[in-house]
């Protein structure tokens, strides 16, 4: 049986969904998946046996509903699909399901739990309770479908790739010392630590000598922005906008410890079993994006009676001072930081 999984999107999101079908390919060994993902994601599915990834090019020729059947032509020419199990539940994976569906393939849809996320992000009487994961909702979407699908609940293993030549040109060798990895940046800023606290923490960090700071973000901004960050510690390493997507993950791969918003880099070290000291403002783990494995502790935030105020963080501070962020103080980076790695 072959199964078209589709999660299209963000980075973050589609690596949210390789532990979950690791996971199924696992435990049912006669099935293959077919992962459509945006075209850039194809190396997160590298060398995961029975795993293959199908590019979608959604601002090229798969753009619109005519570009969406041509993915559907394109797909069903190289694979029997046999099941869909539509991991996004937005118009275009709707779209590609449903010429699917046409065609009596069996489907099956994530259920986000849109009202409880109402509840948790609603300004008055807020429900301030832990809602399921993404990744299990996603692990329900292969049940539904017949699947045997059981995550586990202890941490991932630690995962290292090699670094090759390339890599090691700017990193260095990885030998005894301390390897943090920095990702500072979130597609929006009620999501992102202000870069003059990070410093801050930077600053305590940069003071062992052991440490190795290496910067990840994206974009021609924020590599500016790192570049002129790294001037001012030696220790500090820009990866950002040097390396290809599987070159990053293999430097993630060999991290000691990532620190990050509740942004793609947190779901990336999550894959390899890497500790994240992840930073909340306004959005919150409770909303089911905690990076897989991560326990709850690890999450870096404090407590405000208008926290989370969105899932995705996508909506302007009403309070108007980012209070979630600004009054988060650089020593409680620190101090978890210090935490991991002293264990």
């Amino acid at each position: 049986m072959t199964v078209l999984a589709i999660r299209f999107s963000a980075m973050g999101d589609a690596a949210m969904t390789i532990p979950v079908m690791k996971q199924v390919l696992a435990e049912n060994p006669g099935m293959q998946i077919v992962f459509v993902s945006n075209k850039n994601w194809g190396a997160l599915c590298k060398d995961i046996p029975r795993l293959t990834f199908f590019p979608a090019d959604l601002k090229g020729r798969h753009k619109g509903l005519p570009g969406l059947y041509r993915l559907f032509r394109e797909i069903s020419k190289a694979h029997r699909i046999t099941a869909v199990a539509d991991l996004h539940e937005v118009l275009r994976a709707k779209i590609v399901r449903t010429f699917f569906r046409l065609k009596g393939v069996p489907t099956a849809v994530i259920d986000k739990g849109r009202e409880g996320k109402k509840a948790l992000t609603r300004q008055e009487d807020k429900v301030l309770q832990p809602l399921t994961t993404t990744i299990e909702r996603y692990a329900t979407v292969f049940r539904q479908l017949g699947f045997s699908c059981n995550m586990p609940t202890a941490p991932a293993p630690v995962v290292r790739l090699p670094l090759n030549d390339k890599i090691t040109a700017v990193t260095g060798v990885k030998n005894a010392g301390t390897w943090i990895g920095v990702a500072p940046f979130a597609t929006y800023l009620e999501k992102t630590y202000p870069l003059e606290k990070m410093e801050q923490a930077l600053a305590v960090l940069s003071q062992q000598p052991q440490h190795k700071l290496l910067l990840f973000g994206g974009g021609a901004e924020e590599v500016a922005q790192l570049q002129e960050l790294a001037q001012r510690y030696p220790q500090a390493t820009v990866i950002a906008g040097r390396f290809s997507l599987e070159e990053e993950l293999a430097i993630i791969s060999q991290l000691n410890l990532m620190i990050s918003m509740d942004s793609a880099n947190m779901h990336l070290a999550s894959l390899f079993g890497i500790p994240v000291v992840s930073v909340w403002g306004a959005t919150h783990p409770f909303a089911g994006f905690m990076g897989y494995g991560q326990p709850m502790d690890r999450a870096v935030q404090i407590d405000l009676e208008c926290r989370p105020c969105s899932v995705f963080g996508n909506k302007p501070c009403f309070r108007g001072d980012h209070a979630c962020m600004e009054w988060l103080g650089p020593e409680k980076v620190v101090e978890k930081v210090q935490e991991l790695l002293s264990k």
